[in-house]
């Protein structure tokens, strides 16, 4: 388990500078949302395991996922830092419909018969995995849109109220209300009616407990990334080409 959080950090550190350099370089956010959708697409996937995030004799149990989710709301927050909430909001949008096709792609995998050769059982498996993406997609769906954008709108907020200082105030305190929402509507929808109650439950606690612990350990990295754009941290030079001269927000 320390061996994947500490692969963890390294994957968020690598994440952080290349997204902040070239951001940086090129005054553009299209790296930040091609990386956005992956990790979006990603989490989908990996909500389908529920994970053993125990420590010691407390159990706490959540979707996998909740590895990535720090990445999304990171890049949320960097994205709104740099170009504003209109291209942040944007940015989600565009995120939503590749998931919308996603959908559908799965839907037409599951749909098309399988070969003779592929078998009933691969077809059985191949349909209860897929399937219960797709359930989970949908549920991804309506908390992603509401808590992906009352994320960008606290950050905005926040940042007008501390005058651009302070970042952690509004890395901190715009993502732990809106995970904390995203895991009630989340585990709600993809999981309700599907297991038991107490179990539900406890994956919306464990699955809030998660989020926050990453989302607070994301913190560092945002002070990172400012420093990055801001050219008082330089680690990859000139990578990505001549500096451009200003962000537009």
């Amino acid at each position: 388990m320390w061996i994947v959080f500490l692969l963890w950090i390294v994957v968020i550190f690598i994440s952080t500078i290349f997204i902040s350099q070239y951001i940086k370089m090129q005054k553009r956010e299209d790296v930040a949302i091609a990386l956005f959708i992956l990790f979006i697409t990603m989490s989908q996937i990996l909500a389908a395991k529920i994970g053993d995030f125990s420590i010691g004799d407390y159990q706490i149990t959540a979707p996998v996922a909740v590895l990535i989710f720090p990445f999304t709301f990171q890049i949320t927050d960097m994205v709104n830092e740099n170009f504003g909430r209109k291209k942040t909001h944007r940015m989600i949008f565009i995120a939503f419909i590749t998931q919308v096709l996603m959908v559908f792609f799965i839907w037409f995998s599951i749909e098309i018969p399988g070969a003779p050769f592929w078998g009933s059982e691969a077809q059985s498996y191949w349909v209860s995995f897929l399937g219960s993406t797709i359930r989970i997609t949908i549920a991804s769906w309506i908390s992603f849109l509401i808590t992906e954008n009352l994320d960008a709108l606290l950050f905005a907020k926040l940042k007008k109220i501390t005058k651009g200082k302070n970042l952690w105030i509004r890395n901190v305190f715009s993502d732990i209300p809106t995970l904390a929402l995203d895991s009630i509507l989340f585990v709600s929808i993809a999981f309700g009616g599907v297991l038991p109650l107490d179990i539900v439950l406890g994956i919306i606690w464990g699955q809030m407990l998660t989020k926050w612990f990453f989302g607070i350990i994301d913190t560092p990295f945002m002070y990172l990334s400012r420093g990055i754009v801001n050219g008082k941290i330089n680690i990859l030079g000139n990578l990505f080409g001549k500096e451009k001269n200003e962000i537009v927000k």
